[in-house]
Order: structure tokens, then C-alpha cells, then sequence
């Protein structure tokens, strides 16, 4: 990636943080897209629509500067564990920012954005454990994180027409507005994805369970982890050795 070899003097770990702050704006500017305080006070006739653009910008950047931490990381030899970690970490409360910004607007019903931030988390969560249990990190399924980040920069423009065709902005067949439609899509697809995730690692621990000839080791009702990287160390220190800061690749988050 050329663009990122000019920020080869760059912190990795500042470029992260860089990605959260582009994230909480667009946060911001999805939640303030339709205010009426806005368009009674900062923008007549309609205008505030335009922070739907805006958020639009943040996201691309966001998405930008998630890639660019993880390449200049491994550019400069700077790739490590608690990087990737951060990483993980902050792209999470992206997440919550981005989506947590639509779901609380006074444009969305707050019910469906819970359901979508919920899912889209459990989607993280079920990757995450796969990794925990030694399986390596699952980043199968029907809507990873660079889906999301497409779907959240194509949308928003509609909206905006959408507001300038009904007065506001809701399909009257569904009495839903596109962006409540985006987190509709978000929880079905989502729910998907975690199934498929947790499937997948289902019948992975239970290959390993076959290998090693008998269940998993149990305490306390829980999966006995040591017993399990002593079989996947050697895999997952190779997978290791690619992996860390892949968080630079948001597509599979």
C-alpha cells in the first residue's frame, strides 16, 4: 500500500486511535443528520441532511487509517501482539460508536439499533472465542466488518434523497427510513454470521476432540484451554507470525 509508506514515521498504535476519533465523528454526525433543533437553529431547509455526507467521509477515513496502522506496523517491524490487541479493542467501540450514533438518533427506532449493536458484537465475540479455544480466529460469515463499512458509506446518500422525496425519509409501505433498513440487515445478517461461526467451530473443536482420541479436558464445566493449545501451539504460532496487526484488514473483522 503506497499511502501507507508515508506514515512509516507514524506510531501504529497512533493511527489506531486516529481510526477511533474518525468513528466517534461519524458517530456524531449520523446521530445529529435529522435533528430539528439543527434545522430550526444551524441549518434551514433541510441542510443538516448534509452531516449525513459527512459521516459518509469519517467512516472512509476510518476504514482508511483501520488499514494503514497494520501495514505501516509490519512495515517498520512494529507488529506485535498488543498492537493487533488495541486493534481488536478499538475497532469494537467504533462499532458501537458508528452504529451507537444511528441507533440512538431520534430518526431510528431505538429498538432495532440495540438489536443490530448486539449482533454485530456477538459477530466479533464468536470469532474471538474461536480463537481463545486454539481454534485461530474465525472470520467466516456473511457480513465481516469492511461489509458493514461499504454498507455505511453507500446508505447514507440514499437516505439523504429519500428525505427530499417523503418529508421524513421513511418507506410508507414499511414505515421504516433506509438507515433503520441498514440495521434490519445488520441484525439478520449478523445472526447469520454467528451461526455460521459458531458451527464452524463446533465441528473444529470436535475434530480435535477426535484426534486426540477423547473429549476435552473440563473444569468447572469449562473447556480445559491448556489442554487445547497443546495442540494447536504450532499452528497458531504460525498463523501468528501473518496475523498480528491484520486488524490493519477490516474486511474480516
Amino acid at each position: 500500500m503506497p499511502i501507507a509508506e508515508r506514515f512509516i514515521d507514524k506510531d501504529p498504535n497512533t493511527l489506531t486511535w486516529v481510526s477511533l476519533v474518525f468513528a466517534f465523528l461519524a458517530g456524531v454526525c449520523f446521530y445529529f443528520g435529522n435533528s430539528v433543533y439543527l434545522e430550526s437553529t444551524l441549518f434551514p431547509d433541510k441542510r443538516q441532511y448534509i452531516l449525513f455526507i459527512v459521516a459518509v467521509l469519517f467512516i472512509f477515513l476510518n476504514g482508511l487509517f483501520d488499514a494503514l496502522d497494520g501495514k505501516v506496523a509490519r512495515l517498520t517491524g512494529k507488529s506485535s501482539a498488543r498492537g493487533d490487541f488495541l486493534d481488536h479493542v478499538v475497532d469494537r467501540f467504533a462499532d458501537m460508536f458508528i452504529i451507537g450514533g444511528i441507533a440512538i438518533s431520534p430518526y431510528c427506532n431505538p429498538t432495532l439499533g440495540t438489536l443490530s449493536l448486539v449482533t454485530v458484537l456477538l459477530v466479533s465475540y464468536m470469532g474471538t472465542q474461536a480463537q481463545a479455544l486454539g481454534c485461530g480466529r474465525n472470520y467466516g460469515g456473511y457480513l465481516g466488518r469492511a461489509d458493514r463499512i461499504v454498507i455505511l458509506m453507500i446508505a447514507p446518500v440514499f437516505q439523504v434523497l429519500l428525505f427530499y422525496v417523503w418529508d421524513n425519509g421513511r418507506f410508507p409501505m414499511i414505515d421504516l427510513n433506509l438507515m433503520e433498513c441498514v440495521l434490519v440487515v445488520f441484525t439478520v445478517l449478523g445472526i447469520m454470521t454467528v451461526i455460521q461461526r459458531g458451527v464452524q467451530t463446533w465441528d473444529e473443536l470436535g475434530r480435535e476432540d477426535g484426534t486426540r482420541g477423547r473429549g476435552p479436558n473440563r473444569v468447572g464445566g469449562s473447556v480445559n484451554r491448556s489442554d487445547i493449545r497443546q495442540t494447536h501451539d504450532s499452528r497458531d504460532q504460525n498463523a501468528n507470525n501473518g496475523h498480528l496487526r491484520q486488524g490493519g484488514n477490516a474486511k474480516y473483522k
